[in-house]
């Protein structure tokens, strides 16, 4: 495996709609492995492929739900969830919205305070080419509506009601 390199604004990719994938063969296989690597070593909890500089319609996600909570001494650390998203369309959103703090790896050093629906339902394919319905809430709805709008040009700063430099004791804010 491979570590890609994360391109950063003012890179025109970062802004522009990705084209669906319609291919899905060893290349993205190896390019999807290679983009869990990339994020995992970043460290970010999602990647999307505009960040890598291709403008396809894929993202990986990997984050276990409860992972930035404190753990007791000695419990095993959350399981990690694994998504692969490949042309994804979220269908369904709640009403409910909810604010939180969201960092990206292709504007490291900012940070800002963005809405999002609490629960969402998508649409996408997976690495192999096959439907999925995935239904996700809270934090993870969060990180798959971030990864989503990088596949159609929309950075975090753009919906943020606030943005800033973090302090020292913010820098461990998940990014993606």
């Amino acid at each position: 495996m491979a570590l890609l390199q994360i391109v950063h604004l003012p890179e025109p990719i970062l802004r522009k709609k990705a084209k669906p994938v319609t291919q899905f063969d060893k290349d993205l296989q190896v390019l999807i492995d290679n983009m869990f690597e990339t994020m995992r070593d970043a460290p970010g909890v999602g990647l999307a492929a505009p960040q890598i500089n291709l403008p396809m319609q894929l993202a990986v996600i990997e984050y276990a739900e409860g992972e930035d909570e404190e753990q007791e001494e000695g419990a095993p650390p959350p399981k990690k969830k694994q998504f692969v998203l490949i042309n994804p369309e979220i269908v369904k959103a709640s009403e409910e919205k909810v604010m939180g703090v969201e960092g990206c790896l292709s504007i490291p050093g900012l940070v800002g305070e963005v809405e999002r629906h609490e629960a969402i339902q998508v649409k996408a394919l997976n690495r192999h080419g096959q439907p999925v319905k995935l239904k996700v809430k809270g934090w993870m709805a969060r990180i798959f509506q971030h990864e989503i709008d990088h596949l159609n040009g929309v950075l975090f700063t753009d919906r943020a009601t606030r943005i800033w430099k973090p302090a020292e004791e913010e820098e461990d804010i998940p990014l993606d």
